[in-house]
């Protein structure tokens, strides 16, 4: 921990906040002379890999400055009037919850458009590319800072416009029924229509307490509300929420969107925007409405372990020979089954179950954004990322003709399947841990059942990812293969941090859960220390 003044703290989390949206105005106007070199375009790039680079940087020093001996404490609070009648602020903080989303937001902004600056995007402005990933972080980033209620669905909302036109004008319409467009407007509109119904929940709690204060409403812990108020809350925000994470049956966009969106789309929209509903069920759900929580619990644990076994299977469908899957689209439904694991510890309303569900969103982040990556260097290499192709008569056989890059993608699909020792199985643990003895007032017989039904689903997803490595990493090189070229030097670069982590948090899980748990006790607890 380095020693860094209050006032310092607030304004780098102003900075990391607003910084963004200031980089993104500032790619749309013309470069200066002096900064345009050869190619405008590589100018702009060179741009969006500098902010997101101060950005990285800014966040670092605040991880450093972060008081870890008191992790659960709000931190570098602004507090600002915004809208006095409706008593609305501009309140800004971080604890040891936020803290790890904002680290892995800003780490895989930069990552990507680092790989952007040397793999430039085709199909639209490099202008409007930078712009767009750079407003993308701005809304990632505050939703995992705010603490005020109508904060936190404006930046909720503001991530879904950007994440649009990137799969719309940069996305591909291989493998996805109605092309890009079409993938794109499922996105917008699944994710509208639960917001539009989150706000009315939200709306409730504010109106209802009389604040939209998150730190109050967690403190009063729901002593405010009446049961059947909060009931109605944790119906509506848990919609909202469940679009984003996504839960099935609310999870038919995510497909189509990350076959559709370029690989830096999926690689954002897998490790950050899924985590931002998972962190509001978190955030909002269990302090402030914990009887409404209560009452819903068993029925999110129900469609957190059939998601488990949906994804799972749908996977197994998709990598079976002959059936023509698509390599994006299996990592896209293995999402809805390794999101089913974090939402199964939050249902559990234990620190155990929710420290498990924290740990496994970062989790995913990391390994599931490597796979993105590593899975769009197989389709720039190869053309397609359609299985069947790939394991036919041309034979992808990576570990033969490009031995590093099918090493890293083994190495990625095996911390996918939670092995020991990599950051997947700390968090499916903890999950299945928290499901063993769940929150007093919910039946054990049943999460025991979840526990045993998830369980299983760790088998097939094994099963799943193991084909895809003996499908694209394994057989005989063909004779007449030609040329493939290996991991480059930017995409080691860009590569090399996510491995690095995924491995440190398996092998020292404690860095992590040091800063969630007290955290996840204090907010359990309402507040109190």
């Amino acid at each position: 921990m380095i020693d860094i003044s209050e006032s310092v703290m607030q304004f780098l989390l102003a900075l990391i906040v607003v910084g963004p949206l200031v980089g993104a105005v500032a790619a749309l106007l013309p470069a200066p002379p002096g900064l345009r070199g050869k190619s405008p375009d590589q100018a702009v790039l060179r741009h969006g890999v500098t902010v997101t680079g101060a950005i990285l940087l800014a966040t670092i020093v605040l991880a450093a400055g972060f008081d870890h001996d008191h992790p659960s404490r709000i931190q570098a609070t602004t507090d600002i009037s915004w809208i006095a009648a409706l008593d609305i602020r501009i309140h800004l903080g971080i604890d040891g919850i936020s803290l790890p989303l904002l680290v892995l937001t800003a780490l895989l902004t930069f990552l990507c458009a680092l790989y952007s600056y040397f793999k430039q995007p085709k199909g639209g402005s490099p202008k409007a590319f930078v712009a767009l990933l750079l407003l993308l972080e701005s809304g990632t980033l505050a939703t995992f800072a705010v603490l005020d209620l109508i904060l936190f669905f404006l930046a909720f909302e503001m991530v879904l416009i950007p994440m649009y036109f990137l799969i719309a004008r940069w996305g591909g319409s291989e493998g996805v029924t109605g092309g890009r467009q079409a993938a794109a407007w499922k996105f917008i509109l699944y994710t509208l229509l639960g917001s539009v119904v989150m706000l009315l929940g939200l709306l409730l709690i504010g109106l209802r307490a009389g604040t939209f204060d998150m730190v109050a409403l967690a403190t009063d812990n729901g002593r405010g509300l009446s049961t059947s108020v909060q009931v109605i809350a944790v119906l509506a925000i848990g919609l909202g929420l469940a679009v984003k994470t996504p839960m099935w049956p609310l999870h038919s966009w995510l497909p189509d969107a990350h076959t559709a969106a370029p690989t830096v789309g999926s690689v954002l929209l897998a490790g950050v925007l899924l985590k931002m509903g998972t962190y509001g069920f978190v955030r909002i759900i269990l302090p402030i409405a914990p009887d409404g929580m209560r009452t819903f619990a068993p029925y999110l644990a129900a469609f957190a372990v059939v998601g488990i076994i949906y994804g799972s299977l749908a996977c197994l469908a998709l990598a079976k020979q002959g059936a023509g899957g698509d390599l994006k689209r299996l990592i896209a439904y293995s999402s809805v089954g390794h999101m089913g694991f974090v939402l199964l510890g939050i249902a559990t309303m234990t620190p155990t179950g929710v420290n498990g569900a924290l740990f496994a969103n970062i989790a995913h982040g990391l390994i599931t954004g490597l796979l993105f990556f590593l899975v769009g260097a197989v389709k720039d290499r190869y053309g397609t990322a359609d299985l069947d192709t790939l394991a036919g008569a041309a034979g992808a056989a990576l570990y033969g003709r490009a031995p590093r890059l099918g090493g890293l993608l083994a190495f990625a699909v095996v911390a996918s399947l939670g092995l020991p020792g990599l950051a997947g199985f700390w968090g499916e643990m903890l999950a299945m841990f928290g499901a063993f003895d769940p929150a007093d007032g919910l039946s054990r017989p049943a999460f025991l059942t979840f526990m045993a039904i998830a369980g299983f689903g760790t088998l097939l997803t094994a099963a799943y990812l193991l084909i895809v490595v003996r499908r694209v990493c394994m057989g005989v090189k063909p004779q007449e293969a030609p040329h493939l070229a290996d991991v480059q030097t930017y995409e080691f670069a860009t590569w090399t941090p996510l491995v690095a982590l995924t491995v440190l948090a398996g092998l020292w899980p404690a860095v992590l859960l040091g800063l969630t748990d007290p955290a996840v006790q204090q907010l359990l607890a309402g507040g109190k220390s």
